[in-house]
């Protein structure tokens, strides 16, 4: 018996190991060079969220010194010593050293019979932050900051005192000094939190995890896996798959290769698989929207006059509906396959394509049905943050699925026929992958500079990011309106 448990143990063992790491049909990664343009927007949202700092007020009692500070506000800081790099295994680190905060504060003091009230202006200096951002997958497969470990120490604190009783005050300040310097460090930490738990994930919350591309299909952007975080680079994968809106639950198992990126060079890489293109077409294609049909005055005059002399006889034996108007139907028989090679991406599709007359107020009249394989030729690149996908006529064959003989009837038809897909057919379908489809970013980040490199089964994107929204703003497009008590 634990023999045989073993070995179904060992049979089983493949399959448990393909389950746990899916192969994604879109892979992210972003690099070092990346993360330095995140550092910079990062900065001024932490000094932005910093100023925004509520100190307790302040008061006590030393001796025949009473005092009470209220009113605390940030005027100005410096944070020019920071660093975020990433570190292994799903976190993100972010230090600030040596930064300094400049204050300002309103000042009630009463010694023995003296009354003073101002503003006091401070200073802290030798600031040190250091917070570590935990990267993790959210039950919704959003990427997400999952924990943050934050601490945060003032080296010293100055302030500085004016008028009658200044030599009191600055004998006095101690007190004022070490209390403030206190309250202002322990509201560092909480404040970067809530933006990191609560502001910074609420700019993550945009990017499109599972939304309709058109009024047929939909694509599922959500993550497999944590993210991987190595010294250098974050990738991220992605499911990729597109699915009928029809069948949203339906799921298209994935055979392709896994892609691989090598490249560090540039901020970010995109790869996407064969799977992801396959899937786009397996979508379609249950949609049942791979499907064209021509009809009288939209049959191209030269093909119309073509037709009949080759069905010439069938028609004539038809008479009286000789002059009844023809019919195309141009169907895909089968989901079209895409090929990724070095040397380019072609698409396989397999259709069928039926010739009828259509006699008034009678039923259709079929004259021939012929079976055609085309290769399309496909240019994928990037604009902006969306993948599109650019289709060229390459190969074209048309055979009877009745009879040699009549294949090569259909021979003199070749030519025209193609003629008739790249100029009627092609511009319908490449006006329906002329919108493409969104890439997995945040709102307000985008790509320029974009390489397409093709590889043996999937191609990857390099380009470069820019902010063309600032964090502040996409956080306050989508801030949660407070809602009033009844």
């Amino acid at each position: 018996c634990e023999m045989a448990a073993g070995s179904c143990l060992l049979l089983l063992l493949p399959w448990l190991v393909t389950a746990l790491h899916s192969p994604p049909g879109c892979k992210i990664r972003i690099t070092s060079k990346g993360l330095d343009l995140v550092k910079q927007e990062g900065l001024r949202f932490v000094e932005q969220e910093l100023q925004n700092i509520t100190v307790s007020d302040l008061h006590g009692k030393e001796g025949h010194f009473h005092y009470n500070i209220s009113q605390v506000k940030v005027m100005d800081l410096q944070l020019a010593l920071s660093n975020l790099h990433f570190q292994p295994q799903q976190h993100l680190v972010f230090t600030i050293n040596n930064a300094s905060i400049s204050l300002r504060f309103r000042r009630q003091l009463l010694y023995w019979f003296f009354y003073d009230i101002g503003s006091i202006n401070a200073s802290a200096d030798g600031v040190h932050i250091n917070t570590v951002l935990q990267l993790a997958k959210d039950e919704a497969g959003r990427l997400k900051i999952s924990n943050i470990t934050c601490n945060a120490s003032i080296a010293r604190m100055h302030a500085g005192f004016s008028g009658t009783l200044r030599k009191v005050y600055e004998f006095l300040s101690t007190f004022i000094v070490t209390g403030m310097r206190f309250l202002l460090s322990q509201q560092i930490c909480p404040s970067l939190e809530h933006a990191s738990l609560v502001l910074l994930n609420s700019v993550l919350d945009t990017v499109p995890v599972r939304n309709y591309v058109d009024e047929h299909i939909g694509i599922d952007y959500s993550l497999l896996r944590d993210p991987a975080v190595s010294t250098d680079t974050l990738d991220l994968d992605f499911k990729g798959m597109f699915f009928p809106r029809a069948r949203e639950n339906q799921e298209l198992e994935n055979h392709a290769v896994e892609p691989v990126i090598k490249e560090t060079e540039r901020m970010v890489y995109v790869a996407f698989s064969e799977y992801f293109f396959d899937s786009a077409m397996h979508a379609y294609f249950q949609a049942g929207v791979l499907a064209i049909e021509l009809q009288g005055e939209k049959v191209p005059k030269d093909l119309e006059v073509l037709l009949r002399a080759t069905f010439f006889g069938t028609i004539f034996m038809l008479s009286p509906t000789v002059d009844a108007p023809l019919q195309l139907v141009l169907q895909v028989s089968a989901p079209p396959r895409c090929i990724i090679k070095p040397s380019g991406t072609s698409v396989s599709v397999s259709a069928f394509l039926n010739i009828s007359l259509v006699p008034p107020g009678r039923p259709a009249v079929q004259l021939s049905s012929m079976a055609m394989e085309t290769k399309l030729s496909a240019k994928v690149f990037l604009q902006g943050k969306a993948l599109r996908v650019q289709l060229d006529l390459r190969r074209f064959r048309i055979y009877s699925k009745q009879s040699a003989l009549e294949s090569l009837a259909l021979f003199s038809l070749q030519g025209p026929l193609k003629t008739l897909l790249q100029l009627t057919i092609m511009p319908i379908i490449n006006e329906r992958t002329k919108k493409g489809v969104q890439i997995p970013l945040p709102e307000g980040m985008d790509f320029t500079k974009e390489v397409v490199t093709n590889h043996a089964g999937f191609l990857t994107v390099g380009a470069d990011l820019h902010f063309s929204k600032g964090l502040r703003e996409v956080i306050e497009k989508y801030r949660p309106v407070p809602t009033t008590p009844a």
